[in-house]
């Protein structure tokens, strides 16, 4: 059975320390390519933070709900043009995406937990470097507003 096409709503999550030191993880699938935490959601009604509480957890082993952590909803979204190269996970003529916005605030060292098939390394940046060092136009736009959203 094949799987199932992506549906093109997703989330990006910011996530970062109170000092606005943010994490930035790398592709396992990507060479050099640094970013926040990102997923689609798993089918069409599910709530944006659903799927970004889901997508922390699978991507970095981290649970936005527990004590000490703050999820926010930036309630922004950005629609872009997906990548040329990851259109094929979604139906024949999807070229765009909607991503949803969200920043979760950890205590510092908080420890990070990666699935290798998606992630390769991860590491803690002040917010303008991971602007800097992120693939990703939106996502270095979400690390430059991070101090506007963060508590």
């Amino acid at each position: 059975m094949s799987k199932p096409y992506k549906i093109p709503q997703s989330v990006l999550v910011v996530i970062h320390t109170p000092a606005l030191e943010v994490l930035l993880i790398k592709r396992a699938d990507a060479e050099d390519f640094w970013q926040s935490v990102t997923g689609a959601k798993d089918h069409m009604d599910e709530p944006f933070a659903a799927t970004a509480v889901r997508e922390v957890a699978e991507e970095t082993g981290i649970d936005a709900l527990a004590a000490g952590h703050c999820l926010r909803d930036w309630g922004l979204e950005n629609v872009y043009d997906i990548y040329p190269r990851w259109r094929h996970r979604y139906a024949p003529g999807v070229t765009r995406n909607t991503e949803h916005l969200f920043g979760l605030q950890v205590p510092a060292g908080t420890k990070v937990r990666l699935d290798p098939r998606e992630h390769t390394d991860w590491r803690w940046l002040p917010w303008r470097e991971a602007a800097e060092a992120c693939y990703s136009p939106s996502n270095a736009e979400a690390c430059l507003m991070l101090p506007k959203f963060a508590l």
